[in-house]
């Protein structure tokens, strides 16, 4: 059984987290999935197969939780996340909310919540005169709830939490994280508008707002309008406080800077481009933020294993072969939806809502190992021409993928064509995928998404996860295991252990580089190359070297909103957030990362 695991981790994670109760082997795991995957067809046993001959290899690695629960009897859903509905401001509302939330993570499904809806700290209730406590306070609840959920469990708890960049307690959520025990289950992100950085560039006064119709008469000072979530139009808001965008904004700085948290997630931009804008709003992300949801809305992820598509690795000649990648995207788009109807779902509108709209996330992993074993730098021009040749490929043939699976099954329920044959991203396809979609309409609403794929990645030999750079060659990574329990085992990178085997004893060429090793300017490149033909977003990590300037952090972000990213999530080595990777004593800096599976 070892001998199909070149990696000790490799087999663990198996064990731990995706054997299911008799399986002797990987290939007995491929086998249940496949044959769960393949019964929502006409043909089963055809399908079974095909699936997993796409499985076999590693080629292509389906969502944490669909390799864990396809196919067994466990009472678990096969989406990885969930957007969670928007919280009514009233008690009722907030533990309805906290319900909803336990028990999709009781069935293994992180979650992602906006607590915009929530009154701020210290105002008045419109209706009993109550105080409230604040969007912040009933975060901490929901922390409590994950942490009791999980507490042994082979899987973290995995929670998203936004706030608007007007709401009154802004500065409250954007300081929140500072205290290394709070909110530990919760990534953090500020839902950024662009009037907002336009105030920030001018360097206007900003007002911090409340929809009018929640406060209690006489409170605040000024009316103006906004969008504002759980209202269909905008709404007159009362102003509360004011401050300097400017200030606010290096504020947000400042605490990413010092603690890794909050991150940035552009909505404006992420509603603008969004397929489905004409029947939907998006207020959160789940909780590694590739995929901007509406409410209730899921993950329904799968990678290809870019490594498994290289031929010749480190030669001259050394190729991708793009006809063989190519021609299993329509096997696994056609997994992917087959998953909508074969997994279950924690409520029953979670259900309603990815059957009507056939969201599904294919992505890509290993592209740092590929890169190497095609001797094509990460930082270059042409690695990310590369990249972006991959993820064009994998976007215009799941495309039409999806355009013959509605010719055999139908086109998503919520389809309206025109309006969205009118969407930003579906105005960017080639013309014959437009002209296909407006005659035969298209089976999912989104196609791909870039999840951060630890742990199936570590199952696949440690390959590269997701985009992301190499983390180091070496290094020792923790790993829960079912008593709760952590271990730290010792793991070496695909592609350094490819070229040990290969060039036993000869230096590493330049290709061979570290996420540490590149400028955060190399980063963010390369996901704005990959990010032009992504539907829905990418989860990365953009590292900072511990003594990097606050200025030039700073210019991070804004350069991830000028390169037309949907967020920016960054990482500089700090006392307050742990590391689930150490480098070797060579290396200076460790990662966070934000496990998709």
């Amino acid at each position: 059984m070892a001998a199909e695991f070149e990696l000790e981790i490799a087999r663990q994670v198996w064990e731990n987290k995706y054997r299911a109760e008799g399986e002797k082997s990987l290939e007995d795991t491929w086998r249940r999935v496949a044959q769960a995957v393949a019964s929502a067809e006409d043909h089963p046993g055809l399908w079974s197969q095909r699936f997993y001959e796409l499985l076999s290899g590693f080629k292509f690695l389906p969502g944490g939780r669909i390799l864990a629960g396809a196919g067994t009897q466990k009472q678990v859903t096969l989406f990885n996340c969930f957007a969670m509905g928007l919280i009514e401001d009233s008690l009722d509302g907030i533990f309805q909310a906290l319900k909803e939330g336990a028990l999709t993570m009781q069935q293994g499904g992180g979650v992602g919540y906006d607590f915009s809806t929530l009154r701020p700290r210290g105002s008045l209730a419109k209706t009993v005169g109550g105080i409230a406590s604040g969007p912040v306070s009933f975060m901490r609840i929901w922390d409590v709830t994950c942490a009791t959920l999980l507490s042994t469990g082979t899987r973290r708890g995995a929670m998203m939490a936004t706030l608007r960049c007007d709401h009154p307690d802004i500065e409250e959520f954007i300081d929140a994280k500072r205290d290394p025990q709070a909110l530990r289950n919760f990534n953090l992100s500020v839902e950024v508008t662009e009037a907002f950085l336009q105030a920030v560039r001018q360097d206007t006064d900003w007002p911090l707002v409340f929809p009018q119709a929640s406060l209690a008469e006489g409170v605040g000072a000024g009316t103006v309008t906004r969008d504002w979530p759980g209202y269909a139009q905008p709404v007159p808001c009362r102003v509360l406080k004011v401050v300097r965008a400017r200030a606010l904004w290096q504020k947000i700085m400042r605490a990413t800077y010092e603690t890794a948290e909050p991150g940035v997630i552009f909505i404006d931009r992420i509603n603008r481009l969004n397929n489905l804008s004409y029947c939907e709003r998006i207020y959160t992300t789940n909780p590694c933020s590739e995929l901007p949801l509406p409410p209730y809305g899921a993950c329904d992820l799968g990678s290809f294993n870019l490594t498994a598509f290289v031929r010749d690795p480190f030669a001259q000649n050394a190729r991708f072969d793009f006809a063989a990648f190519t021609e299993l995207v329509p096997l696994a788009v056609r997994f992917l939806d087959n998953v909508i109807e074969v997994s279950r779902f924690p409520l029953p509108v979670q259900r309603q809502e990815a059957q009507a709209k056939r969201r599904i996330g294919l992505g890509i992993t290993g592209l740092a190992d590929t890169l190497i074993m095609l001797n094509l730098h990460y930082g270059s021009e042409e690695g990310r021409a590369f990249a972006a040749k991959v993820i064009k490929t994998l976007c215009h043939a799941a495309y039409r993928a999806s355009i013959e699976l509605a010719k055999e099954k139908g086109a998503f329920s919520a389809l309206e064509r025109e309006k969205y044959l009118a969407g930003g991203f579906v105005a960017t396809l080639p013309e014959d995928i437009r002209q296909a979609i407006a005659a035969y309409g298209i089976r999912n609403g989104l196609l791909l998404a870039i999840a951060p794929t630890g742990s199936i990645s570590l199952l696949a030999g440690n390959v590269s996860s997701g985009l992301e750079p190499v983390f180091a060659f070496r290094y020792s990574r923790r790993l829960q295991l079912p008593d709760g329990r952590c271990a730290w085992l010792e793991v070496e990178d695909a592609a350094f252990r490819l070229w040990q085997k290969l060039k036993s004893g000869a230096p590493l060429p330049p290709a061979f580089v570290t996420a540490t090793e590149l400028d955060p300017e190399a980063h963010l490149k390369m996901q704005a190359a990959l990010q032009a033909y992504v539907d829905s977003a990418i989860s990365k990590t953009i590292n900072v070297p511990e003594d990097y300037p606050f200025a030039a952090f700073e210019n991070v972000y804004w350069r991830a909103y000028e390169l037309g990213l949907k967020g920016c999530t960054t990482y500089r080595p700090n006392p307050i957030r742990g590391a689930v990777l150490l480098a070797p004593p060579e290396t200076h800096c460790c990662e966070v990362t934000r496990e998709g599976d």
